[in-house]
């Protein structure tokens, strides 16, 4: 099995996942080494400090030896294929992620590979990301059905994940972008067709108001620098500050995949308030991806 969409995954299997993250996080010292002489290449196109250092401590304490392979390092870069690619890693290790560019990248490792592969991020969905996320929020309310989400900012490739496991899990997800920067048709598509009904709309205040989970993502993500002005001056208002967390209420709690641009996307007052989960969110990247490896690769 891989792990390419969040939607790769069931409600009964992101539950589990959840209750294995949890698992690793109460015993991080005492939990084993169910990957003892496994090993797991580590694919980076894109450079990263949660997705890579959370991958790799993940691999190490579990017993697993993690392989880091940047683009200039593999024959890809000199035009091996990825299907060749994929074939020859199998043979060597146990599992493969891939920090991508091209969604299409980690679908055709995953088509060759015999081993599992992990999207750890490409263009257009980044599950693990989103697993952490949705043990953080286990953690702060301790359900999912139901939960009310805001998203506030850019529709992209988490904001995708996120609305795909909102139709999985039952939660009830609006989304606030500007005209020309909202989430794609066929991910509202298929998020309905898994069940859901994601909301989009422009006026962040709308989507914020009693939201139990406000979550946003920086504005410029890698690959979209050159329209960094224009995204700028668009984003303007889709801001994560203390008068959208008031719309929400006292109980709301703020997330960020990180990084974060301060100031621009989310304010310190926010990212640093009693509201914030924001560095709870990053710490289960570690618990998320032992529990993600440990079942695809025991």
């Amino acid at each position: 099995m891989n792990l390419i969409s969040i939607s790769d995954l069931s409600r009964e299997e992101i539950l589990r996942l959840i209750e294995s993250s949890e698992a690793f996080r109460a015993r991080r010292s005492e939990h084993g080494t169910p990957l003892a002489k496994k090993s797991l290449a580590m694919i980076f196109e894109k450079p990263s400090t949660r997705t890579r250092v959370s991958l790799e401590i993940a691999a190490a304490e579990l017993g697993g030896h993690p392989i880091y392979l940047s683009a200039g390092e593999l024959q890809l870069g000199r035009g091996e294929t990825i299907a060749d690619t994929a074939r020859v890693l199998s043979r060597y290790v146990h599992g493969i992620t891939a920090r991508v560019f091209s969604h299409n990248t980690v679908v055709q490792l995953a088509r060759f590979a015999s081993v599992p592969v992990v999207n750890a991020l490409s263009d257009f969905e980044h599950p693990l990301q989103i697993l952490a996320d949705l043990q953080t929020m286990s953690q702060k309310f301790s359900k999912l059905e139901g939960l009310k989400v805001a998203w506030i900012g850019d529709g992209n490739n988490v904001c995708n994940s996120m609305i795909l496991a909102a139709a999985i899990l039952g939660m009830d997800i609006t989304v606030a972008s500007p005209q020309g920067y909202q989430p794609k048709a066929r991910i509202l598509e298929q998020a309905k067709s898994l069940g859901g009904w994601p909301k989009v709309v422009v006026e962040p205040d709308e989507a914020a108001s009693g939201a139990d989970v406000l979550v946003t993502d920086t504005w410029v993500s890698m690959g979209d620098e050159a329209q960094e002005a224009e995204r700028l001056r668009v984003f303007g208002k889709y801001q994560l500050n203390s008068r959208i967390m008031e719309l929400a209420g006292p109980e709301a709690i703020a997330l960020h995949c990180l990084p974060a641009h301060r100031g621009q996307e989310i304010t310190d007052e926010v990212m640093d308030g009693p509201q914030s989960a924001v560095f709870d969110e990053a710490e289960n990247r570690l618990h998320t991806s032992k529990a993600v490896m440990a079942w695809l690769m025991r």
